[in-house]
């Protein structure tokens, strides 16, 4: 659940991939909210069992209410990361892929905003420790990240 009580409007930043995920996940529970508004909610009375099932229809509902109103909110206040200039190519910045090695392995990592952010798969939110320490950096330099992890950028793509 995304805290909205900021004054100021969250801004999310989201690859050309990762809004269209958004959308079409958006779309989905569209389609499946109707779907549910349009089944008769178990009765809340009469037996303990569909008391039970009552209550979980409920809370379902609830969650994908809140599902859609995060997309919602996220995807009004979505920046699309765009390429850099040519000037700039060389540093790492949102949207790159970075070749990193540590410790002797080495791995491929996207830089992405917060909302895609997913280690397991190679993709670094610009606000993690590690992301933060990359923003900005250039193939050859070397990042450090608490508590002492040392990483060597190898190259950087968008």
């Amino acid at each position: 659940m995304l805290d909205k009580s900021n004054m100021q409007e969250e801004k999310f930043y989201l690859t050309k991939e990762g809004q269209r995920s958004l959308q079409e996940e958006y779309k989905k529970l569209l389609a499946l909210r109707r779907e549910k508004l349009q089944e008769e909610a178990p009765s809340a009375i009469h037996s303990e069992e569909l008391e039970a099932e009552f209550v979980a229809f409920k809370e379902n509902k609830e969650l994908l209410e809140q599902r859609v109103e995060d997309l919602e909110y996220i995807l009004k206040n979505a920046i699309l990361i765009k390429k850099p200039s040519k000037g700039e190519k060389d540093k790492i910045g949102l949207g790159s892929v970075v070749r990193l090695t540590s410790l002797g392995k080495e791995g491929d990592y996207q830089i992405v905003g917060t909302v895609e952010a997913n280690p397991d798969s190679g993709k670094i939110s610009n606000e993690s420790p590690i992301g933060r320490a990359l923003l900005g950096k250039k193939p050859g330099d070397e990042v450090r990240v608490p508590p002492n992890q040392v990483y060597k950028i190898i190259k950087v793509n968008y």
